[in-house]
């Protein structure tokens, strides 16, 4: 059996184990959070480094992929480097393919509608999302600069979100990660009320977890949540918020949807490849991997 293990900036209230099966492999996976300690889970990954099969990123992303141009976040190259024979990734190989595809298929199968308003709370680190989203036809609003740097401006197509990527990338790729994206206890602190009028507006939110539990009203009637990396407990949460749908973009494992450096990682350890492969497109539609539907409250 392959052996898999994410190693999180994030709580380890959120550890978890399972098993699942890709390409007729069984694949033990865990989860194991630092609390944000970056020099923490240096330390993790080193230890694991040579005695699994493959490492997952949790909490931050490595690249950031847009358009073909990759962003690298410094703090991320530190995590992976720890690790010198065994495979790190990230998630954004599996972002940049499976959850295109989610979206062409809830599309395909009647569950969102071409003109409804769709929220990415972040569209940089999930660029394919947003492509596909706009590509048939969903009105966009990307939070990015919203709700990770508090500024109140929307941006409102793929286009603008390259050109922004473009001229903020090289620089914010340098800075403190926690100072990017909240990791450890700062997931679980309460959101600014004045942006959630922008959850209210949308039919469709999605992206990130963290950044929708930390900033989302408490009524959410009627909407289709995209997301992962959801406990039990975020479910039920998102189903007392009066939530109708919601999807994951990975498959739920025990009650849990993990994240993408996961299965990524899970992936790459049966198939020994990684993202950069010009086959790993294929392998992921070979794999059948898929994420979960499941009606809350339905209308």
């Amino acid at each position: 059996m392959k052996s898999v293990v994410s190693v999180s900036l994030g709580s380890r209230t959120r550890d978890h184990r399972a098993e699942l099966t890709i390409l007729g492999e069984r694949v033990q996976v865990s989860r194991r959070g630092t609390d944000g300690d970056l020099d923490a889970a240096c330390a993790l990954i080193a230890s694991l480094d040579g005695t699994v099969d493959a490492i997952g990123l949790g909490g931050i992303d490595r690249f950031l992929v847009v358009r073909g141009q990759r962003y690298e976040i410094q703090d991320a190259r530190r995590l992976a480097s720890a690790a010198q024979s065994t495979p790190a990734v990230d998630g954004s190989g599996i972002k940049n393919t499976l959850e295109r595809r989610i979206v062409e298929r809830l599309d395909e199968e009647g569950l969102i509608h071409p003109g409804q308003k769709v929220l990415m709370v972040s569209a940089m680190d999930r660029f394919g999302m947003a492509e596909a989203f706009e590509r048939l036809g969903y009105a966009l609003v990307a939070g990015d600069l919203i709700f990770a740097s508090r500024i109140n401006y929307p941006i409102h197509s793929a286009d603008e979100l390259e050109e922004l990527a473009r001229k903020l990338l090289p620089e914010l790729a340098k800075m403190p990660f926690h100072q990017l994206y909240p990791v450890g206890e700062a997931q679980t602190q309460a959101g600014d009320a004045r942006y959630q009028s922008y959850f209210e507006d949308a039919d469709i939110i999605a992206g990130d977890f963290h950044y929708i539990r930390r900033y989302m009203p408490e009524s959410l009637p009627n909407k289709v949540v995209v997301t992962n990396t959801t406990t039990v407990g975020d479910v039920s949460l998102l189903a007392e918020r009066g939530v109708r749908l919601l999807v994951t973009t990975t498959p739920v494992l025990n009650g849990r949807s993990y994240g993408t450096n996961v299965i990524e990682a899970a992936l790459t350890a049966v198939t020994g490849l990684t993202a950069d492969h010009p086959d790993w497109g294929e392998k992921v539609d070979a794999s059948g991997l898929s994420g979960s539907t499941l009606f809350l409250n339905p209308s």
